[in-house]
Protein backbone atom coordinates (compact mmCIF):
# COMPACT_ATOMS: atom_id res chain seq x y z
CA UNK A 1 0.00 0.00 0.00
CA UNK A 2 1.86 3.10 -1.16
CA UNK A 3 0.87 6.50 0.23
CA UNK A 4 0.29 8.06 -3.17
CA UNK A 5 -2.14 11.00 -3.17
CA UNK A 6 0.60 13.30 -4.46
CA UNK A 7 1.15 11.07 -7.50
CA UNK A 8 -2.51 11.32 -8.44
CA UNK A 9 -2.70 15.04 -7.72
CA UNK A 10 0.29 15.90 -9.92
CA UNK A 11 -1.36 14.23 -12.90
CA UNK A 12 -4.00 16.96 -12.91
CA UNK A 13 -3.57 20.09 -15.06
CA UNK A 14 -4.70 22.52 -12.33
CA UNK A 15 -2.96 21.39 -9.15
CA UNK A 16 -3.02 24.81 -7.43
CA UNK A 17 -6.79 25.10 -7.92
CA UNK A 18 -7.39 21.61 -6.52
CA UNK A 19 -5.39 22.43 -3.38
CA UNK A 20 -7.97 25.11 -2.60
CA UNK A 21 -11.03 23.03 -3.49
CA UNK A 22 -11.95 20.51 -0.78
CA UNK A 23 -14.30 18.48 -2.96
CA UNK A 24 -11.79 18.04 -5.78
CA UNK A 25 -9.00 17.31 -3.32
CA UNK A 26 -11.24 14.68 -1.75
CA UNK A 27 -11.81 13.17 -5.19
CA UNK A 28 -8.02 12.90 -5.59
CA UNK A 29 -7.77 11.08 -2.25
CA UNK A 30 -10.51 8.65 -3.27
CA UNK A 31 -8.90 8.10 -6.69
CA UNK A 32 -5.58 7.30 -5.02
CA UNK A 33 -7.19 4.81 -2.65
CA UNK A 34 -8.98 3.09 -5.54
CA UNK A 35 -5.85 2.98 -7.70
CA UNK A 36 -3.71 1.49 -4.94
CA UNK A 37 -6.47 -0.85 -3.79
CA UNK A 38 -6.64 0.18 -0.15
CA UNK A 39 -9.61 0.98 2.11
CA UNK A 40 -7.52 3.62 3.92
CA UNK A 41 -8.05 7.03 2.33
CA UNK A 42 -4.74 8.73 3.11
CA UNK A 43 -4.97 12.45 2.35
CA UNK A 44 -2.25 14.55 0.82
CA UNK A 45 0.76 14.69 3.15
CA UNK A 46 1.22 18.47 3.09
CA UNK A 47 3.47 19.19 6.07
CA UNK A 48 3.35 22.95 5.47
CA UNK A 49 -0.36 23.23 6.27
CA UNK A 50 -0.09 23.86 9.99
CA UNK A 51 2.88 26.22 9.65
CA UNK A 52 0.94 28.22 7.09
CA UNK A 53 -2.18 28.31 9.25
CA UNK A 54 -0.23 29.38 12.35
CA UNK A 55 1.73 32.18 10.74
CA UNK A 56 -1.21 33.56 8.75
CA UNK A 57 -3.29 33.57 11.93
CA UNK A 58 -0.50 35.47 13.71
CA UNK A 59 -0.51 38.11 10.98
CA UNK A 60 2.46 37.13 8.83
CA UNK A 61 2.04 37.63 5.05
CA UNK A 62 1.17 34.40 3.28
CA UNK A 63 4.06 34.81 0.81
CA UNK A 64 6.56 34.72 3.70
CA UNK A 65 5.26 31.57 5.36
CA UNK A 66 7.40 28.97 3.62
CA UNK A 67 10.74 30.60 4.47
CA UNK A 68 9.91 32.40 7.72
CA UNK A 69 11.80 31.51 10.91
CA UNK A 70 11.53 33.09 14.34
CA UNK A 71 14.75 34.90 15.21
CA UNK A 72 13.58 35.35 18.82
CA UNK A 73 11.25 33.41 21.12
CA UNK A 74 7.58 33.93 20.15
CA UNK A 75 5.87 36.49 22.35
CA UNK A 76 3.44 35.95 25.21
CA UNK A 77 0.74 37.59 23.08
CA UNK A 78 1.22 35.04 20.31
CA UNK A 79 0.85 32.17 22.76
CA UNK A 80 -2.18 33.72 24.44
CA UNK A 81 -4.14 34.56 21.30
CA UNK A 82 -3.16 31.87 18.79
CA UNK A 83 -6.22 29.62 19.15
CA UNK A 84 -8.63 32.55 18.93
CA UNK A 85 -6.86 33.90 15.87
CA UNK A 86 -6.83 30.47 14.21
CA UNK A 87 -10.60 30.20 14.65
CA UNK A 88 -11.14 33.66 13.17
CA UNK A 89 -8.69 33.50 10.25
CA UNK A 90 -9.31 32.64 6.61
CA UNK A 91 -7.14 29.55 6.05
CA UNK A 92 -8.02 28.30 2.57
CA UNK A 93 -5.44 25.51 2.32
CA UNK A 94 -6.30 24.03 5.71
CA UNK A 95 -10.00 24.43 5.02
CA UNK A 96 -9.69 22.54 1.73
CA UNK A 97 -7.72 19.78 3.46
CA UNK A 98 -10.43 19.38 6.11
CA UNK A 99 -13.15 19.45 3.46
CA UNK A 100 -11.33 16.67 1.59
CA UNK A 101 -11.62 14.49 4.70
CA UNK A 102 -15.33 15.33 4.89
CA UNK A 103 -15.75 14.44 1.22
CA UNK A 104 -14.33 10.96 1.85
CA UNK A 105 -16.62 10.58 4.86
CA UNK A 106 -19.72 11.46 2.86
CA UNK A 107 -19.02 10.07 -0.60
CA UNK A 108 -16.86 6.94 -0.34
CA UNK A 109 -16.91 3.55 1.35
CA UNK A 110 -13.37 4.16 2.61
CA UNK A 111 -11.82 4.87 6.00
CA UNK A 112 -11.33 8.67 6.16
CA UNK A 113 -7.87 9.52 7.50
CA UNK A 114 -6.76 12.90 8.81
CA UNK A 115 -3.19 14.11 8.39
CA UNK A 116 -0.96 16.50 10.31
CA UNK A 117 2.68 17.24 10.93
CA UNK A 118 3.94 16.37 14.42
CA UNK A 119 4.75 19.07 17.00
CA UNK A 120 8.50 18.53 17.06
CA UNK A 121 8.75 18.50 13.26
CA UNK A 122 6.70 21.69 13.02
CA UNK A 123 8.97 23.35 15.56
CA UNK A 124 12.00 22.55 13.40
CA UNK A 125 10.33 24.46 10.54
CA UNK A 126 9.87 27.53 12.71
CA UNK A 127 13.53 27.97 13.75
CA UNK A 128 16.42 28.31 11.32
CA UNK A 129 18.95 26.32 13.41
CA UNK A 130 17.05 24.08 15.87
CA UNK A 131 19.76 21.43 16.34
CA UNK A 132 21.98 23.53 18.61
CA UNK A 133 19.29 24.64 21.11
CA UNK A 134 17.81 21.12 21.22
CA UNK A 135 21.28 19.80 22.01
CA UNK A 136 21.71 22.47 24.68
CA UNK A 137 18.40 21.47 26.22
CA UNK A 138 19.63 17.87 26.22
CA UNK A 139 22.61 19.03 28.28
CA UNK A 140 20.28 20.56 30.86
CA UNK A 141 20.30 24.20 29.66
CA UNK A 142 16.93 25.82 30.45
CA UNK A 143 14.82 28.39 28.62
CA UNK A 144 15.68 30.95 31.31
CA UNK A 145 19.36 30.46 30.55
CA UNK A 146 19.31 30.44 26.75
CA UNK A 147 17.16 32.29 24.18
CA UNK A 148 17.58 29.48 21.70
CA UNK A 149 16.13 26.95 24.13
CA UNK A 150 13.34 29.42 24.94
CA UNK A 151 12.56 29.74 21.22
CA UNK A 152 12.38 25.95 20.83
CA UNK A 153 10.01 25.54 23.77
CA UNK A 154 7.74 28.43 22.77
CA UNK A 155 7.62 27.23 19.17
CA UNK A 156 6.73 23.76 20.45
CA UNK A 157 3.87 25.35 22.37
CA UNK A 158 2.66 27.17 19.26
CA UNK A 159 3.03 23.98 17.23
CA UNK A 160 1.02 21.88 19.67
CA UNK A 161 -1.83 24.41 19.83
CA UNK A 162 -2.00 24.69 16.04
CA UNK A 163 -1.95 20.93 15.51
CA UNK A 164 -4.68 20.38 18.10
CA UNK A 165 -6.77 22.93 16.22
CA UNK A 166 -6.15 21.10 12.93
CA UNK A 167 -6.89 17.69 14.45
CA UNK A 168 -10.16 18.88 15.98
CA UNK A 169 -11.33 20.14 12.58
CA UNK A 170 -10.45 16.86 10.89
CA UNK A 171 -12.10 14.76 13.58
CA UNK A 172 -15.25 16.89 13.26
CA UNK A 173 -15.09 16.25 9.49
CA UNK A 174 -15.31 12.51 10.14
CA UNK A 175 -11.71 11.33 10.31
CA UNK A 176 -11.60 7.86 11.87
CA UNK A 177 -7.83 8.01 12.29
CA UNK A 178 -5.24 10.77 12.39
CA UNK A 179 -1.87 10.27 10.69
CA UNK A 180 0.80 12.20 12.61
CA UNK A 181 3.96 12.68 10.57
CA UNK A 182 6.94 13.34 12.86
CA UNK A 183 9.93 12.84 10.54
CA UNK A 184 12.25 15.26 12.39
CA UNK A 185 12.10 13.23 15.62
CA UNK A 186 15.31 11.46 14.68
CA UNK A 187 19.02 11.18 15.44
CA UNK A 188 19.90 14.29 13.45
CA UNK A 189 17.95 16.57 15.76
CA UNK A 190 18.23 14.60 19.00
CA UNK A 191 21.50 13.09 20.17
CA UNK A 192 21.27 9.34 20.87
CA UNK A 193 24.33 9.71 23.12
CA UNK A 194 22.44 12.17 25.30
CA UNK A 195 19.51 9.77 25.52
CA UNK A 196 21.83 6.89 26.45
CA UNK A 197 23.29 9.11 29.17
CA UNK A 198 19.85 9.71 30.68
CA UNK A 199 18.72 12.98 29.07
CA UNK A 200 14.95 13.51 29.06
CA UNK A 201 14.98 15.86 26.03
CA UNK A 202 13.25 13.30 23.78
CA UNK A 203 10.56 12.73 26.37
CA UNK A 204 9.95 16.45 26.88
CA UNK A 205 10.20 17.67 23.30
CA UNK A 206 8.79 14.73 21.32
CA UNK A 207 6.83 12.33 23.49
CA UNK A 208 4.93 14.69 25.79
CA UNK A 209 3.43 16.79 22.96
CA UNK A 210 2.54 13.66 20.99
CA UNK A 211 0.88 12.14 24.04
CA UNK A 212 -1.32 15.24 24.16
CA UNK A 213 -2.32 14.59 20.57
CA UNK A 214 -2.88 10.89 21.30
CA UNK A 215 -5.23 11.79 24.16
CA UNK A 216 -7.26 14.17 22.00
CA UNK A 217 -7.60 11.57 19.23
CA UNK A 218 -8.55 8.84 21.67
CA UNK A 219 -11.14 11.06 23.36
CA UNK A 220 -12.82 11.46 19.97
CA UNK A 221 -12.98 7.69 19.49
CA UNK A 222 -10.49 7.74 16.62
CA UNK A 223 -7.23 5.88 16.01
CA UNK A 224 -3.65 7.09 15.84
CA UNK A 225 -1.36 6.39 12.88
CA UNK A 226 2.18 7.49 13.75
CA UNK A 227 4.90 8.04 11.17
CA UNK A 228 8.61 8.75 11.38
CA UNK A 229 10.74 8.09 8.30
CA UNK A 230 13.94 9.50 9.84
CA UNK A 231 16.82 7.46 11.24
CA UNK A 232 15.88 6.61 14.80
CA UNK A 233 17.39 4.75 17.74
CA UNK A 234 15.84 1.88 19.68
CA UNK A 235 15.11 4.40 22.46
CA UNK A 236 13.08 6.50 20.03
CA UNK A 237 11.28 3.48 18.62
CA UNK A 238 10.20 2.39 22.08
CA UNK A 239 8.89 5.89 22.70
CA UNK A 240 6.81 5.86 19.53
CA UNK A 241 5.51 2.38 20.35
CA UNK A 242 4.42 3.62 23.80
CA UNK A 243 1.84 5.81 22.05
CA UNK A 244 0.04 2.53 21.22
CA UNK A 245 -0.73 3.61 17.65
CA UNK A 246 -3.01 1.51 15.47
CA UNK A 247 -0.33 1.74 12.76
CA UNK A 248 3.35 2.62 13.12
CA UNK A 249 5.03 3.72 9.89
CA UNK A 250 8.84 3.71 9.78
CA UNK A 251 11.56 4.57 7.29
CA UNK A 252 13.67 2.19 5.26
CA UNK A 253 16.62 2.52 7.65
CA UNK A 254 14.76 0.21 10.06
CA UNK A 255 14.51 -3.59 9.93
CA UNK A 256 10.87 -4.08 10.75
CA UNK A 257 11.25 -7.78 11.54
CA UNK A 258 13.71 -6.82 14.31
CA UNK A 259 11.67 -3.83 15.46
CA UNK A 260 8.63 -6.05 15.89
CA UNK A 261 10.06 -7.29 19.20
CA UNK A 262 9.78 -3.73 20.60
CA UNK A 263 6.26 -3.05 19.33
CA UNK A 264 2.97 -4.37 20.70
CA UNK A 265 1.04 -6.75 18.47
CA UNK A 266 -1.85 -4.32 18.85
CA UNK A 267 0.14 -2.03 16.53
CA UNK A 268 0.38 -2.83 12.82
CA UNK A 269 3.83 -2.09 11.40
CA UNK A 270 3.71 -0.30 8.05
CA UNK A 271 6.32 0.14 5.35
CA UNK A 272 9.08 0.42 4.66
CA UNK A 273 10.11 0.13 0.99
CA UNK A 274 12.57 2.99 0.20
CA UNK A 275 10.14 5.12 -1.80
CA UNK A 276 12.17 8.30 -1.28
CA UNK A 277 14.61 6.86 -3.83
CA UNK A 278 12.05 5.79 -6.43
CA UNK A 279 13.13 8.67 -8.68
CA UNK A 280 16.70 7.37 -8.78
CA UNK A 281 18.43 4.62 -10.74
CA UNK A 282 19.88 3.62 -7.37
CA UNK A 283 16.85 1.39 -6.85
CA UNK A 284 15.38 -0.56 -9.78
CA UNK A 285 11.96 -2.12 -10.23
CA UNK A 286 13.51 -5.56 -9.68
CA UNK A 287 15.09 -4.29 -6.48
CA UNK A 288 11.70 -3.03 -5.29
CA UNK A 289 10.24 -6.50 -5.87
CA UNK A 290 13.19 -8.14 -4.12
CA UNK A 291 12.92 -5.88 -1.06
CA UNK A 292 9.16 -6.33 -0.91
CA UNK A 293 9.38 -10.13 -1.05
CA UNK A 294 12.06 -10.17 1.64
CA UNK A 295 10.04 -7.90 3.89
CA UNK A 296 6.88 -9.96 3.51
CA UNK A 297 8.75 -13.19 4.24
CA UNK A 298 10.56 -11.77 7.26
CA UNK A 299 7.38 -10.32 8.74
CA UNK A 300 5.57 -13.61 8.25
CA UNK A 301 8.38 -15.33 10.13
CA UNK A 302 8.01 -13.07 13.16
CA UNK A 303 4.21 -13.12 12.90
CA UNK A 304 3.69 -9.42 13.57
CA UNK A 305 0.70 -7.62 11.98
CA UNK A 306 2.08 -5.83 8.93
CA UNK A 307 1.15 -3.74 5.90
CA UNK A 308 3.59 -3.73 3.00
CA UNK A 309 3.94 -0.12 1.91
CA UNK A 310 6.10 2.87 1.11
CA UNK A 311 8.41 4.36 3.74
CA UNK A 312 6.75 7.77 3.30
CA UNK A 313 4.41 9.46 0.86
CA UNK A 314 5.55 8.82 -2.71
CA UNK A 315 6.18 12.22 -4.26
CA UNK A 316 5.87 12.96 -7.93
CA UNK A 317 9.01 14.57 -9.34
CA UNK A 318 9.04 16.45 -12.62
CA UNK A 319 10.92 14.47 -15.24
CA UNK A 320 10.84 11.26 -13.19
CA UNK A 321 7.11 10.53 -13.23
CA UNK A 322 7.33 7.35 -15.31
CA UNK A 323 10.07 5.53 -13.35
CA UNK A 324 8.31 6.40 -10.10
CA UNK A 325 5.02 5.00 -11.41
CA UNK A 326 6.76 1.80 -12.55
CA UNK A 327 8.32 1.27 -9.13
CA UNK A 328 4.99 1.84 -7.39
CA UNK A 329 3.48 -0.74 -9.77
CA UNK A 330 6.30 -3.14 -8.87
CA UNK A 331 5.47 -2.68 -5.19
CA UNK A 332 1.79 -3.40 -5.86
CA UNK A 333 2.70 -6.61 -7.67
CA UNK A 334 4.16 -7.91 -4.42
CA UNK A 335 0.96 -7.68 -2.41
CA UNK A 336 0.95 -10.40 0.26
CA UNK A 337 -1.23 -13.32 -0.79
Amino acid sequence: MPIGADLVLREKPDVDAILLDGRRLGEVVVEAARRYRTPLAFPLMDLMLEKQAMLVALGFPADQVETYHFDAPPTDEMLATLEERLAQSDLPRLRAHVESVHYVTEHADLVPIGMTIGPFSLMTRLISQPIVPVYQAGRGVTADQDRGVAAVERCLDLALRTILFSIDLQLAAGAEAIFIAEPAANQIYISPRQLDAGSDVFERYVMQPNRRLRERIEQAGAQLIFHCCGEISAHMLRGFASLDPAILSLGSSRRLWEDAAMVSRNTVLFGNIPSKRFFSDEISEDRVRELARELVERMREVGHPFILGSECDVLSMKGFEEPIRRKVAALLECRPG
